[in-house]
């Protein structure tokens, strides 16, 4: 059995979790990190691994569950719900794209709203209600390729053996463009600012202080 892994990431409140998620997905056997909403990320705490990692962008959630649908996977929401059930189970079947909510609220009902189904990660300890967003994908992603029974790569001493570097090809904080996902960008920001709306062009910079005030640093 083939089966594939993708991490989905729908507007996080700290950008520089992308580039955290970035490592562990090149880690755990990601094929793609899909960016929904923001083009735009902070490399941070990536060691290098955005070069390793493909990354995908679609303006909305409704067409990042179209493409993932196309290719047959199951949406998997990592969220505490009364239908979620534990990832040391392994509940999968086929390849899974796993979507991780904002770091200070979760999934929304609109993300729940495109899932297939949930798990989410067992405690035993009692000091804390949740688990950053970048601990809680690599502990998901790992149990996947447990599941999926992903090759381990080659060991060298202490450390894993890193591939050699493609070719850089897109600026490795930024998702790559096409002429039709420019053109949605700048109609996505013409609303955005008639709304007042924070602008990916970093017009208004104030909205993204804003919210990582209110997140801190999960």
């Amino acid at each position: 059995m083939s089966v594939e892994c993708y991490v989905v990431v729908h507007n996080i409140a700290k950008r520089h979790n992308v580039g955290t998620l970035a490592r562990s997905a090149t880690a755990f056997g990601v094929s793609e990190l899909i960016l929904v909403g923001r083009r735009d990320f902070n490399a941070f705490g990536s060691h290098g691994s955005t070069s390793h990692v493909s990354f995908r962008h679609f303006h909305s959630l409704s067409d990042a569950r179209q493409f993932l649908k196309d290719k047959d996977c199951d949406i998997c929401g990592v969220e505490i719900t009364d239908t979620a059930v534990a990832v040391n189970q392994h509940p999968f079947k086929k390849s899974t794209a796993f979507l991780l909510g904002n770091e200070g609220t979760g999934l929304s009902a609109k993300e729940c709203e495109i899932c297939d189904f949930f798990v989410y990660i067992p405690q035993y300890g009692c000091g804390t209600a949740s688990l950053n967003v970048t601990v809680a994908a690599s502990i998901v992603l790992h149990h996947f390729g447990v599941w999926a029974g992903f090759p381990e790569r080659t060991r060298e001493g202490s450390k894993f053996v890193v591939a050699e570097r493609p070719v850089q090809q897109v600026r490795r904080s930024f998702c790559a463009e096409t002429a039709d996902t420019i053109i949605e960008e700048r109609k996505s920001r013409r609303e955005n600012a008639s709304n007042g709306f924070f602008d990916e062009s970093g017009v208004n910079n104030s909205a993204s202080n804003l919210l990582d005030a209110l997140f801190g640093d999960d």
